[in-house]
């Protein structure tokens, strides 16, 4: 794993993408806050690894405008405006799907407020992913999506009505469903580094399986 590990980050570094590891979730937060100034305006993409890791947390409690649209009593409208918002925020936090051994990061999204964050507008993106979200290929990637990450993560929203059907069979129908939660795929294979535009992502790895 330390093997595949180290060519991993040097793929990403090819494409222009920094890219981090660290052992364990402990060590995840402690990199992850170190990279957001205090004060500074920071988006949120609905994540359960930044959840596990204690970072939503720490940004809900510390010297932050915290732009969170899944914050208890947050009405739908509130929610959107949120979103919008966190497209210019100074730093957006988030996950990701799956990222691939030849260093390209996928994602699916049903809103889009996640992958058009992490494409352009905050001044820098912080992506953590846990061990168990490395695969080959973006066509593994997109299975482990439809059969792991997309059904586990409709069973989370208890909001949903009515629920698309892989939330309940558990199955991926490319459904139609008013609450289908994929929408938007997106691969990011790199991005640029030169004297009038630099890298705004950082992807931290952790060697912990975290999220969906």
């Amino acid at each position: 794993m330390k093997k595949q590990i180290k060519k991993l980050i040097e793929k990403f570094a090819k494409n222009n993408i920094p890219a981090f590891y660290v052992n364990n979730r402990k060590q995840a937060f402690e990199k992850v806050m170190s990279m957001i100034p205090r004060c500074s305006v920071v988006g949120l993409g609905d994540s359960l690894t930044l959840r596990q890791i204690g970072v939503v947390d720490a940004l809900t409690q510390g010297n932050y405008t915290f732009l969170n649209p899944w914050k208890p009593g947050t009405s739908l409208a509130e929610s959107i405006e949120l979103k919008k918002r966190a497209l210019t925020s100074d730093v957006f936090v988030t996950g990701t799907n799956a990222v691939t051994l030849d260093g390209k990061i996928i994602n699916v999204d049903g809103h889009g407020n996640r992958v058009a964050a992490m494409l352009f507008g905050p001044d820098k993106v912080v992506i953590v992913v846990g061990v168990n979200k490395i695969v080959e290929t973006v066509e593994e990637a997109l299975k482990r999506i439809r059969e792991i990450a997309a059904p586990t993560n409709v069973k989370r929203h208890t909001e949903f009505d009515p629920m698309p059907p892989c939330g309940i069979t558990g199955l991926c129908n490319d459904c139609s469903s008013p609450w289908r939660i994929c929408n938007k795929t997106v691969i990011i294979e790199r991005q640029y580094d030169n004297n009038k535009y630099k890298p705004i992502i950082t992807l931290i790895i952790v060697g912990e399986e975290l999220g969906l």
